[in-house]
């Protein structure tokens, strides 16, 4: 489990196809630190660590990400390359400060961004949701993009706006989105248990 509170923004500094695709991204975090089997949320998917080490003075670890990851994911959109910055946040420990909202790590698709604009020193950005997603996505609600837990300002059918504030920004990756990127999204795991409820009761 996560927090969508991203610690460190990791880059991609290498891959290699194999049955998976391996990918090796370099991390602040240190390398003694991350436990082979752990897990690490890597643009808000949730990853296995398979191997860490440190090279040329940079830490690193290695993850395997399936083709069904690859799919269902921004990683097959977006295509991830050397070079690419992600956003990073290791696994919710018992007795970690809660700052976001619970974050499981599985995506549930791909939104894409679909306007910019800036709102004094802050960034507004209207993205458009898969249509099946869309009932899951509240006003003051709360989602996962990315990784990074953020509020729902409006929704409007499937599109919905969030406000960037410059630490936002400044700590993610969320200061290089432009429109038509594709993003992680992971809705509120409330907001589905409701609307499975609601279901219940209807049928």
């Amino acid at each position: 489990m996560f927090t969508g509170i991203v610690t460190d923004v990791g880059e991609v500094i290498a891959l290699e196809r194999r049955g998976d695709l391996r990918a090796r991204i370099a991390t602040a975090y240190p390398a003694e630190t991350m436990d082979i089997g752990a897990s690490i949320a890597c643009d808000g998917v949730c990853l296995t660590v398979v191997a860490r080490g440190t090279e040329a003075g940079r830490d690193w670890f290695d993850v395997d990400i399936s083709a069904e990851t690859v799919a269902k994911t921004n990683i097959g959109r977006n295509g991830w390359a050397a070079g690419k910055r992600i956003n990073l946040e290791r696994a919710l420990k018992v007795g970690d400060e809660l700052g976001g909202h619970i974050v499981s790590g599985h995506v549930d698709g791909v939104a894409e961004v679909v306007a910019s604009a800036r709102e004094g020193d802050s960034t507004r950005l209207t993205l458009r949701a898969p249509e099946a997603l869309a009932r899951f996505i509240a006003p003051k609600g709360s989602v996962a993009l990315n990784g990074t837990s953020l509020t729902v300002n409006d929704v409007d059918g499937r599109d919905f706006g969030i406000n960037l504030i410059p630490h936002t920004q400044e700590v993610t990756t969320w200061g290089e989105a432009g429109v038509g990127d594709a993003v992680n999204l992971e809705v509120d795991t409330m907001a589905r248990y409701v609307a499975r409820l609601r279901d219940w009761d209807g049928a």
